[in-house]
């Protein structure tokens, strides 16, 4: 079986949070992987919406949940979910022990608030 375009299965994450809100020190709802570059962002249920903003800019256009227990896949160039696609490069999730939202130091009170 060959790989679809825009995935790398060889490619580790990028970390365990997203880079743009561990760098801004902020909190995200669900973590996504860009399956290209493994670049963890945050998902589009989340303030910073980072995974969606690096496939725009990046021209990378398939992620993957990043979620304990989560396999699916989300291709941006035809708005539509892959059930299943190749095993990528471990960690396949964030820890399970990493809260969600989270990280749980830096979520708020009234995080259900600012979400909706």
């Amino acid at each position: 079986m060959s790989t679809p375009n825009g995935i790398d299965p060889s490619v580790p994450p990028s970390g365990t949070g997203c880079a743009e809100c561990d760098a801004l020190g902020g909190w995200w709802f669900h973590l996504r992987r860009c399956a290209q570059c493994g670049h963890i962002g945050c998902c589009d249920d989340s303030q910073g919406k980072h995974a969606t903003e690096h496939a725009k800019n990046s021209g990378h256009p398939v992620i993957r949940s990043f979620e304990p227990g989560e396999t699916w896949f989300w291709d941006y160039n035809t708005s539509s979910i892959i059930e299943s696609g190749p095993e990528l490069a471990p960690p396949v999730s964030h820890p399970a022990t990493q809260s969600t939202p989270g990280p749980a130091d830096r979520v708020p009170s009234n995080w259900t608030e600012l979400l909706g």
